[in-house]
């Protein structure tokens, strides 16, 4: 719950009315069985004149109950939205600062239903306390208090049904603890099942996978089905159970008043009322009890929620380190990388260095480490051993604007937001005018299709960039990353969905307006690198070569040979 302390120290005079509110709706509960007490003490004695105040005073005191009520909820709503509002915020904020590495490590199914699921469950937590665990204690010790007041010699049924109420519900209330945690479980294996299948949806209808993907879903929804059933089978045994409680201590009540009337008239006019303080003390029981066993899903959806904000991201930057221009000079130091959990490296002791404007091509067979190394250079990961630089500096000297200023990367899955097209290439450099957009689709082959559009670059891109090609998606990537005029820049396999003829078009583009800009090639194909001033061939993780391509073809075995594959192929 610390975690929420600082959320509630902003809504102090929300919290003042809640808990106000809330002592007042108790008191004026447990008044009125006393005042109900003394009309029938009235009636019996008929005295009109008091039966007549004594209902006023019942009637006041019930529209002071509504009101006291009315104020309670929407302070306690005003609380609870308010915190998780900022709550939200502050987990999306912290979501944003963390590498590719926690991101696996959490799935971003899980983090999705943390920020949504979770911070439900948050804010309904936050509302019970506020309505009901401040309530309670005040019920169940003024009702306690006032039935043994009322009729002093049945004070032993009360204790008898609190020992009953609360064995049972410990009883019942445990299991249920335990099925809400399994519960948050499923939910986050649902929800990934649901965000995969809908963004494959292409290859599930491809390769004729509906009825796969149906029974996955389902496998997991009737998981989450089977707890639905398990507690609502544990609620159809409780409230019968508690009834049957109830019932059997008002039966005791009333018998043992009939049995001792002779010798208690007055208990004649405090039955009723002692009948009230039993139901409202077993009422104290279940909703405190019911109140736990929901605020023990709010506590468990709490910790998730916590387990994100102390999650420290794996790369971490200097707080004091000064922004500055660095230049286009890249450099590895016995470099070696290894993700979680893998046996083996995924790099291992690679070294080579690159001069500012130098392009530089990386191939090698799927799974080398191509990828993985170049996302060493704008720290997406930090290498296991070893230093790389950028500029001259070690990237762990360096603040986060520098480089995130100095390295721009195309990811190989060209990835656009719903917007317009100007709104995603801003993304590159917010204040970018429109002169820059302009030149940067130029560059990337954009502007060619771009124009078609009536509305140019307010055209928006529907979610998923559904009515965008492949190419154009990739184009726009390439555009979204020129646009910052970045020093470095890393293109991953960015043009493979690029006919030849576009291709090069980007390629002599990008030697003719970024001369001085590093540029880094990932490609599978050896003709996207052939001109490359420096090619770097990986093998298992290890750089077997490094050179020009008319180098390589004299030294690498392996240069030669996918050369030879793609020749003979092409």
């Amino acid at each position: 719950m610390e975690i929420l302390k600082p959320y509630l120290k902003n809504n102090y005079s929300s919290i003042i009315g809640a808990v106000l509110a809330v002592i007042i709706l108790a008191m004026s509960s447990l008044w009125q069985p006393r005042l109900l007490q003394n009309i029938m003490k009235a009636i019996i004695s008929d005295d009109s004149m008091a039966v007549r105040n004594y209902g006023i005073q019942l009637i006041g005191l019930a529209l002071v109950g509504i009101m006291a009520g009315i104020a309670s909820t929407y302070f306690s709503a005003k609380i609870a939205q308010s915190v998780t509002t900022d709550l939200r915020a502050e987990v999306y904020k912290k979501i944003q600062t963390f590498s590719f590495g926690n991101i696996e490590k959490f799935s971003s199914g899980s983090l999705v239903v943390r920020l949504i699921n979770d911070m439900n469950q948050v804010l309904n937590l936050i509302m019970t306390a506020f309505m009901q665990l401040f309530r309670i204690p005040i019920l169940f010790v003024g009702a306690f208090v006032l039935g043994v007041l009322t009729i002093p010699r049945l004070w032993w049924i009360e204790i008898l049904m609190v020992v009953c109420v609360f064995g049972l519900s410990g009883l019942v209330f445990s299991k249920m603890g335990r099925f809400f945690a399994k519960f948050q479980k499923w939910m986050d294996k649902l929800n990934t099942i649901a965000q995969e299948s809908m963004q494959g949806i292409r290859v599930v209808k491809s390769f004729n996978q509906e009825e796969n993907e149906i029974k996955k879903f389902t496998a997991s929804s009737d998981q989450i089905q089977g707890l639905h059933l398990s507690i609502g089978y544990l609620f159809s045994l409780m409230i019968p159970a508690f009834t049957l409680i109830s019932n059997l201590m008002i039966l005791l009540a009333i018998y043992f008043v009939g049995v001792g009337i002779a010798d208690h008239p007055d208990d004649l006019a405090a039955i009723a009322s002692f009948i009230s303080y039993l139901m409202q003390l077993m009422f104290a029981i279940i909703i405190g009890a019911m109140t736990m066993m929901m605020s023990s899903r709010g506590l468990i959806s709490l910790r998730r929620i916590k387990e994100v904000l102390k999650t420290d991201s794996d790369v971490v930057y200097k707080k004091d380190a000064a922004q500055e221009n660095l230049n286009g000079s890249v450099e590895f130091e016995n470099v070696s990388f290894s993700y979680p959990n893998s046996a083996e490296p995924s790099l291992s002791n690679i070294s080579f260095n690159v001069k500012p404007g130098q392009t530089v091509g990386i191939v090698g067979a799927t799974g080398s480490g191509k990828t993985t190394m170049a996302q060493l250079i704008p720290r997406l990961y930090d290498p296991t051993e070893g230093t790389v630089y950028v500029g001259g500096k070690d990237l762990k000297e360096v603040s986060e604007p520098s480089l995130r200023k100095t390295v721009s990367y195309v990811l190989q899955r060209a990835v656009l937001f719903s917007g317009t097209i100007a709104e995603n290439l801003r993304q590159g450099k917010q204040d970018a005018t429109d002169a820059e957009l302009r030149w940067s689709a130029e560059v990337s082959q954009s502007l060619e299709f771009v124009e078609r559009y009536d509305d140019g670059f307010e055209h928006r891109i529907e979610e998923r960039s559904a009515n965008l090609s492949g190419g154009q998606k990739q184009r726009l990537s390439i555009a979204r990353g020129l646009i910052g005029k970045p020093q470095i820049l890393i293109l991953d396999d960015s043009t493979s969905a690029l006919d030849a003829k576009s291709e090069k078009k980007v390629q002599e583009a990008l030697e003719r307006d970024l001369k001085k800009t590093t540029v880094f090639i990932i490609a599978e194909k050896i003709a996207s690198v052939i001109q490359a001033d420096k090619i770097l061939v990986l093998d298992k993780g290890k750089l077997a070569a490094a050179g020009s391509h008319k180098e390589l073809l004299q030294t690498s075995p392996i240069y030669r040979e996918i050369y030879a594959a793609q020749v003979s192929k092409k």
